[in-house]
């Protein structure tokens, strides 16, 4: 195996909530944005870039039952991560302004990341179904047999019994 498959299966594969997972990735975009801010000045690409492997983070450690909200929670942490570098002045609406516009401005890499959760997202949910029908059919497929013998077995058990109920019942009748 590559050592790189083998340095990312070291890798810890925690199961975040939901919640947790939303959580997550918006307290590490406003970290980001916060060190973007203070070392590269607010660098839009550079937050971008960041945001990429967040979202994979977050969409890798969410939880199966959870995966739907991994494309959701993400681009909310995008905004939430925006608010620093956004550079808005003039109180609450400057700032509110500031954020939409970055967003507008930004928006392909809110869509990227967005489209990367959804993807990781989307394979581990198929693969996911996939793991669920084959522990079915292994569970079902050597059930299934015993059990249809089981039933022909009752069903010929009942014919056999009204045959003879109907044969008991034209003797009687003679």
């Amino acid at each position: 195996m590559p050592p790189v498959v083998l340095a990312l299966r070291r890798l810890p594969a925690p199961r975040l909530t939901g919640l947790g997972a939303g959580l997550f990735a918006s307290a590490v975009m406003l970290a980001i944005g916060f060190l973007d801010l203070l070392l590269l000045d607010g660098s839009p690409v550079a937050y971008g870039l960041l945001f990429l492997p967040v979202s994979a983070l977050t969409a890798l450690w969410v939880r199966t039952a959870d995966l739907v909200t991994a494309p959701i929670g993400v681009p909310i942490a995008f905004a939430v991560g925006v608010l620093p570098i956004a550079g808005g002045t003039g109180g609450i609406g400057g700032q509110a302004m500031a954020v939409v516009t970055a967003l507008a401005v930004h928006a392909g890499w809110l869509y990227g990341g967005t489209l990367v959760a959804g993807i990781i997202a989307s394979v581990r949910k198929v693969r996911d179904m996939g793991r669920r029908q084959q522990r079915t059919r292994a569970t079902t497929g050597a059930a299934a047999p015993l059990a249809g013998s089981a039933e022909l077995a009752k069903t010929a058990k009942t014919a056999k019994g009204v045959k003879a109920a109907k044969g008991a019942k034209a003797a009687k009748a003679r």
